[in-house]
């Protein structure tokens, strides 16, 4: 069955409210990029999110022989990932494919690709001219830029803001009709997920046009500074009052941080966390939310998982949430109550704590048929076995009720050896979204990366205003990883019942894997979930296996490892951090007294060849800049000249790659050199872990 069909069946299936709800269109879903206020209610009107995606179609049946199938994307799939083959390809392997046409009123809210050739085609409503017909890569990337300069209208950089790493928030309501065509070879790559609104009949909606860029400049410019930055842009209510929290809890002892009393909502909850060992206590630390006197609280998660960058203090900046260097954490979903509030501080840890903020409500209108609870319960598998063969869906959320869903986080250690992206990958596995009375899911991912709006198994620390990966401790994908994405423009409601899985698919065999995650969402009251009560041994202090060395498998493949010190010349000033991010316990810090100052390194060669050097190097708030030669030959890395090893609030561990070289048989004379070194600043370090001779 078509989608356009099964969207029709769709939107005559949501029912219509009798309340006046307000008109769609451009400017009001531009608005609603920051709105927090609106997810504690019910939509209305009501609209059902939905995925199209080059996901592999063979997984029709759930459960079924071909459930967990991942050809799709990179071209020549068994099945063309698209809805419907429009026109077969020709001598030049270019067709054209149908990846949705929808009728009744509805909105694109979110676009992603990982890369995509070809051209898009969008024609809205049944107009006679596209609203968009260009490059398929820019129509996933920023449509808004390319729809205005097409338009000759002058708009702002939304890179960062609406464009977000790999995907692109840029609302486009639509009255009756989308339909979108890819034109292109299907054997050459093209990943592409579109999200959807399709809003009950009886929506009001006004149809995007280019000249909206125009008219809605004032609110594209506003909500784009809001998105930059919001822990500074942020507007809080004039009416909220900040009340204070501070407890002291025990080993083993749960104390109550806050009572509020009446119908309010939560704007803002800020906290921060004080013990010995504050890594330990923020995954150890419980924080329990308990609205309207239930049993259980709505919120259930440590303290530092909750903020959504956990294990330790990995600052960030978002919408929902903001982590500070100091670790300060802040919380901007808005939590109604219609009774009462309780806070608890639950210290499940061997040592005391402290919780330190503040709780900002204001007055709130509890809505008896349509206000909803905030809602974020952690859970997490230790000692799982990732796998390439033997792969598992991962539940974050399963719920009978009716609710919205708005974010998720997942945090997890990845103890493969394999020191490059292709191996130590652990997110092969799409997200599985079942909503109502879905059969199959109505979002079908295409890699978990790419639902946390990235591509390529990426270990790069970045942060955008709906999503991050504000930790991945390295090489490659080895160590700590933590992402999040927050479902803000792109809520999913559900009328009865979600349940949203993940695959755990990893390049190859991982055991040991420890997989926590949380589903943040709002709830109607009456809904029952599958969440289980925390256990000490779900929170026990979790560490990088000792002693670990890197392996010579997939992206490292015909490579030979040496530990550093071993090929040092001379007598240059060194030192040792003793760290289980390092390979074997260790990495060698080199301290450079001049920008003049060198390290030789001696590299054997076995045989002549082309090969690659990869160094595994530290990067943290003490590291410099440097340069290469090999053989006295001035070397370009991957990035260039030089590169810069520093980077605030973390301990990274970082491959950097000199481009393709020859190399004779023998001993090769490697000289690191730092650039801007001096004894008089403070701490400027060269850490070297490893080097990687890998032959070509």
């Amino acid at each position: 069955m078509k989608q356009s069909l099964i969207s029709m069946l769709v939107i005559a299936c949501l029912p219509a409210n009798t309340m006046q709800a307000d008109l769609i269109n451009t400017g009001a879903l531009i608005r609603e990029m920051i709105d927090m206020h609106r997810l504690t209610t019910y939509p209305d009107p009501a609209f059902k999110t939905i995925q199209f995606s080059s996901y592999d179609h063979r997984s029709a049946l759930p459960g079924g022989p071909d459930w967990f199938a991942n050809s799709d994307g990179f071209g020549n799939e068994p099945i063309p990932n698209f809805e419907e083959t429009l026109r077969k390809p020709g001598k030049d392997g270019s067709g054209e494919y149908l990846i949705c046409d929808v009728n009744g009123p509805g909105a694109v809210v979110r676009v992603w690709t990982a890369a995509i050739e070809g051209l898009i085609t969008m024609v809205l409503d049944d107009a006679p001219q596209p609203v968009f017909a260009g490059s398929a890569q820019n129509f996933f990337s920023n449509p808004y830029q390319t729809i205005a300069k097409t338009n000759e209208i002058n708009i702002p950089d939304l890179t960062d803001a609406f464009q977000q790493r790999n995907a692109g928030y840029f609302p486009i309501p639509f009255e009756k009709r989308c339909r979108i065509v890819w034109t292109g070879d299907v054997e050459k790559i093209h990943f592409y997920q579109i999200q959807m609104r399709l809003f009950e009949s009886d929506a009001e909606v006004t149809t995007f046009q280019p000249a909206d860029l125009k008219n809605y400049q004032k609110e594209i410019h506003e909500i784009n500074k809001i998105l930059l930055h919001p822990n500074q842009e942020w507007k809080y209510s004039d009416s909220a009052v900040k009340l204070p929290i501070n407890v002291s809890v025990a080993a083993d002892e749960t104390k109550e941080a806050l009572v509020i009393k009446g119908s309010k909502a939560i704007e803002n909850l800020t906290l921060k966390v004080s013990a010995d060992d504050v890594n330990k206590a923020l995954r150890q630390t419980i924080l329990h939310i308990i609205f309207d006197e239930y049993p259980w609280g709505q919120v259930q998660c440590p303290i530092g998982d909750f903020f959504g960058a956990a294990p330790g203090i990995n600052p960030f900046d978002s919408v929902p949430f903001t982590v500070h260097a100091d670790g300060t954490m802040t919380c901007r979903y808005v939590m109604p109550f219609a009774k009462s509030a309780k806070i608890l501080i639950d210290n499940r840890g061997d040592q005391p704590v402290s919780v330190t903020g503040f709780a900002r409500p204001i007055e709130h209108h509890w809505q008896d048929d349509a206000s909803m609870h905030f809602r974020a319960r952690w859970r997490i598998n230790h000692d799982l076995v990732a796998s390439n063969r033997a792969v598992q869906d991962m539940p974050y959320l399963i719920a009978n009720g009716k609710g919205v869903f708005v974010g998720a986080a997942v945090m997890l250690l990845n103890p493969n050896p394999i020191p490059t992206p292709y191996g130590s990958w652990w997110g092969e596995g799409d997200e599985k979204i079942f909503v109502d009375d879905d059969f199959r899911p109505s979002t079908f991912g295409t890699g978990s990366e790419d639902y946390f709006n990235y591509a390529w198994s990426s270990p790069d620390i970045f942060g955008h205003p709906y999503c991050g990966q504000p930790r991945n401790d390295g090489p490659g994908n080895r160590g700590f990883v933590a992402n999040h994405r927050w479902h803000i423009l792109d809520p999913l409601p559900f009328q009865s019942r979600i349940a949203f899985y993940m695959e755990l698919f990893s390049h190859e065999r991982t055991p040991g894997v420890s997989y926590a995650r949380i589903a943040y969402h709002y709830a109607r009251p009456g809904l029952m979930d599958d969440h289980l009560a925390i256990t000490n041994e779900d929170v026990r202090h979790l560490e990088l296996p000792a002693n670990w060395m890197p392996a010579a498998r997939m992206g490292a493949s015909n490579s030979v490892f040496f530990q550093t010190e071993e090929l040092v010349q001379g007598n240059p000033k060194l030192s040792f951090d003793q760290n289980n991010l390092w390979s074997g316990g260790k990495a060698m810090i080199w301290h450079p007294a001049s920008s003049i100052d060198k390290l030789n390194l001696e590299l054997p060669v076995a045989e002549d060849g082309t090969y690659t050097i990869h160094f595994s190097m530290v990067r943290n708030n003490k590291s410099g800049h440097v340069t290469l030669q090999v053989n006295q030959k001035q070397t370009d890395f991957e990035e260039g000249n030089t590169i810069n090893l520093y980077t605030p609030d973390r301990m990274l561990n970082r491959l950097f790659s000199t481009k393709e070289i020859k190399l004779k048989k023998g001993k090769q004379t490697v000289t690191v050199q730092s650039v801007n070194a001096s004894a008089d600043i403070d701490g400027k370090i060269i850490g070297i872990d490893f080097v990687m001779l890998q032959k070509r």
